[in-house]
Order: structure tokens, then sequence, then C-alpha cells
């Protein structure tokens, strides 16, 4: 191992250590907390310096109206409404992810800018749990709805990729961690 290598240590052990949290309690960091972790996040890899993505933090009411966004896009009523319109208030923060593409780019294609959105939100989701807090990455069947994208003022060009759920890890949550990944099933070598 180099010595730079041997630096690297606490980013690896974050991303082993790093755990999805489907519960959290109501407490979130505050603007200030995530607007620290958003700039460390940012740092992703970014192929022609295009910063294609940005987040909109849902808090309170927000998270009411998408719900009720969910409700209108999947054509719901009664109890199985209410059970989804209940779904954004899972959390006290929800950082929707959103890919800002820019279709024709000469060097760019747009599956590379949503793969950049999408580090942008890994990254985010893995310094949050880092920090203490619970962390869950939601998609659901009505991401790319238009009620949905009007309740997070989506302009030409952007489409939402989800939603990270954060909030506070409840005291009797189990932090057990995933069995390990056995790299040599997702590595091949050419030669």
């Amino acid at each position: 191992m180099n010595e730079k290598a041997a630096g690297g240590a606490p980013v690896r052990e974050a991303a082993l250590a790093r755990r999805s949290a489907p519960k959290v309690t109501d407490v979130s960091p505050d603007d200030a907390e995530l607007r620290s972790l958003i700039a460390a996040a940012g740092r992703v890899a970014d192929h022609a310096s295009l910063e294609p993505w940005r987040l909109v933090a849902l808090r309170g009411d927000a998270r009411a109206r998408l719900g009720d966004a969910l409700v209108e896009a999947a054509g719901l009523e009664g109890p199985d409404a209410e059970k989804l319109r209940g779904k954004p208030l899972r959390a006290p923060l929800l950082v929707a992810v959103v890919a800002r593409t820019q279709e024709g780019h000469p060097k760019v294609p747009v599956w590379e800018q949503d793969a950049m959105a999408a580090g942008v939100a890994h990254l985010l989701s893995l310094l949050l749990d880092e920090a203490g807090w619970g962390v869950m990455w939601r998609t659901g069947p009505h991401v790319r709805h238009d009620a949905v994208a009007a309740v997070h003022g989506l302009a030409p060009g952007e489409h939402l990729l989800g939603w990270l759920y954060v909030g506070g890890v409840p005291a009797d949550a189990s932090r057990d961690r995933h069995r390990p990944v056995d790299a040599s099933r997702f590595l091949t070598t050419l030669d």
C-alpha cells in the first residue's frame, strides 16, 4: 500500500461502515451542516466540469406537498392514497437529487451527467452516515411525474433521481452492517 492509500483509510472505513437507515428520528442536520457536507460531496468526478446536479431540501410542509403530488401521480384515493401521502413524512429532511442535463453535449452524454448527479447523492449519503445521521436513498414509480417535478420547481433539462431521507438514528437501531462484499464476484481482468 502506498503512502497516499494508507492516509485514505478513513474513507474506506466510512464506506465499509455505511448502512441505509429505513427508520429515523425527528432530528436532522441544520442547513449549515448540510451545506458543509454538500461542499464535500460536490467533489465527485465531473467530466468537463458541468456540475450537472443540484439538491433540494424538503422540510416541514414541503414534505406534505410532495405527498400530495405522489398521490396525484399515482391517481389513488382512500387508504392507499393516505399511505402514499405519508411516505415523505418518514424523515424530517428529504434531500431531492436533481440531474441538470445538457442534451447533445459534445463530450459528456446524458447518462454520464446522470451518473455524476448520482455520485453526488451517494457521496452525500456516505458523508451524512459518517456524521452520525440516518440516511436512506428512496425512489419510486412517480419520481419522473410532472406533479412531482412541479413540487421541486424543476426547470427544463432537469429530472429527479430520488430523495435522501435523513434524520437521527434511533437509540435502538441496529448498526449491524451488511454481509461483506465478495469483490471477486464483481471484478474481471482482461489480459
